[in-house]
């Protein structure tokens, strides 16, 4: 059975209707990964089957679903590294709040997945557990800092996995790796126990391979949590019964301007185009809008995720910056340098740009953009750090004004590199986004494309 082509729901039901047992998907997953992780180098750490819990409630929304988890996100028992040498030994004595979530659905944690160092980078080059590569072209990056989460998910390691995203992180591996990513609204899902990058910018979201597979897990993970300052009490959100309305006569807004044309490839606006164009054809109402005045908030981001980055590992940074990779420790030190003004005018940009982005969405339903300028650059040689930070300059915005935004395919370069199309909203309106992320999903076939590495 091509499991791949089942949405988690439908998963679910076979094996709640014993057509099909959790141990089989649970062993097509561990095949993929005895297989393929030693190339992709997709997780730092495989739970064996043996000590994976494994539930037995088949009336959980999760039931017998095999999720891989950042190696940001506290797991119970199992090492949690953040990808980094402080904490290559750390063993959590409890579970992060969204993983508690998701074992409480059913789901079971089939591995810990790798990140660029503490976050803080989106290349998934890491220097202490090894470069995480993208299965598209095993030279070229899958991006991050989620990078080992899409990879699972692109090449059937895992059916769903947690990611984290603070200037695009989720949205970004999704993106070049074929998947669905969503970054929900600041707020909606608790970060208790994932190791901060950016207490300001940080958010936890699912990466999937279908857009509804986006939602209910969302379902699961969103909520409340009064210990999470972060949090935000909202009434709990309702993802799928939507889903599948129509989106006639909605007003879509197509990013146009300097800020999106003189960075995105040629082949990446024609994709991106022709996506808004499908939309259109379901009866979308498609205006473009000039979104120029998103290049301050892509700077502004950076400024804040750095400085806040050297805020949390300080004491680190002082006491063995020798443990930090190049590239990491570079970033925090730029970011330990940036004086308060500096960051109060990022603060305040902050406050400005969230305020053009509310008056934005007063009319129109939603904003279509590409996820990533660029597809996959190479992993290394010269100008591949240069490359890969051009990957966040359409992500970023949203982790600056906390906007939900959601990642789907939308076609293939020249190369054969996976292109994605983001789609945001306003807060708390995830539904809108993955209602029309659903939408262009039914019309076209790119989320079924694999990877040749998955049949060889």
């Amino acid at each position: 059975m091509d499991f791949d082509a089942l949405s988690l729901s439908d998963q679910r039901n076979l094996i709640k209707s014993k057509q099909m047992d959790a141990s089989d998907l649970a062993a097509a997953c561990y095949r993929q990964i005895e297989r393929l992780n030693p190339t992709l180098n997709a997780f730092i750490t495989v739970i064996p089957p043996e000590a994976a819990e494994l539930p037995g409630n088949g009336s959980m929304p999760l039931f017998g679903l095999p999720v891989a988890v950042k190696d940001l996100y506290d797991t119970k028992g199992i090492r949690t590294t953040g990808g980094s040498k402080f904490f290559a030994d750390r063993v959590p004595e409890e579970d992060a709040v969204v993983v508690q979530k998701i074992k409480k659905a059913g789901a079971f944690i089939i591995g810990k997945t790798n990140t660029h160092e503490i976050a803080l980078g989106v290349t998934n080059n890491n220097p202490h557990f090894g470069a995480c590569r993208n299965p598209w072209d095993i030279a070229r990056t899958p991006g991050g800092s989620s990078g080992g989460s899409a990879v699972a998910v692109a090449t059937g390691m895992a059916l769903a996995a947690l990611g984290t995203d603070t200037g695009g992180s989720i949205r970004i591996p999704a993106s070049l790796c074929g998947v669905v990513g969503l970054k929900p609204t600041y707020g909606r899902v608790s970060l208790r126990g994932i190791l901060p990058l950016s207490w300001n910018l940080d958010h936890a979201g699912p990466i999937t391979r279908k857009v509804e597979d986006a939602a209910l897990m969302l379902q699961v993970m969103g909520g409340y949590d009064e210990l999470d300052p972060a949090s935000v009490k909202t009434l709990p959100g309702d993802y799928s019964s939507h889903l599948r309305d129509p989106i006639r006569e909605r007003k879509f807004a197509l990013a146009i301007g300097h800020f999106i044309e003189e960075a995105a490839d040629p082949e990446v606006l024609q994709a991106v185009r022709a996506a808004a164009k499908v939309l259109e054809e379901q009866g979308a109402v498609i205006e473009e809008i000039n979104v120029d005045f998103l290049k301050e908030a892509a700077i502004a981001n950076a400024i804040m995720t750095q400085a806040d980055g050297a805020a949390f590992h300080r004491e680190r940074l002082k006491e063995h910056p020798d443990w930090f990779g190049e590239d990491v420790r570079q970033r925090l030190e730029t970011g330990a340098g940036f004086t308060s003004s500096e960051y109060a005018l990022a603060r305040r940009a902050q406050a400005e740009i969230r305020r053009r982005c509310e008056l934005l969405f007063d009319d129109y339903d939603v904003l279509l953009l590409p996820s990533t300028p660029i597809t996959a650059p190479v992993l290394e040689g010269e100008n591949a750090v240069e490359r890969a930070r051009q990957l966040t300059r359409f992500t970023a915005p949203f982790n600056l004004t906390g906007l939900p935004a959601l990642s789907v395919p939308c076609g293939f370069s020249s190369e054969g590199l996976p292109i994605g199309l983001q789609i945001v909203s306003r807060a708390w309106n995830e539904s809108g986004a993955l209602r029309a992320g659903y939408a262009y999903q039914q019309a076209v076939e790119w989320h079924k494309q694999k990877p040749d590495l998955v049949s060889e």
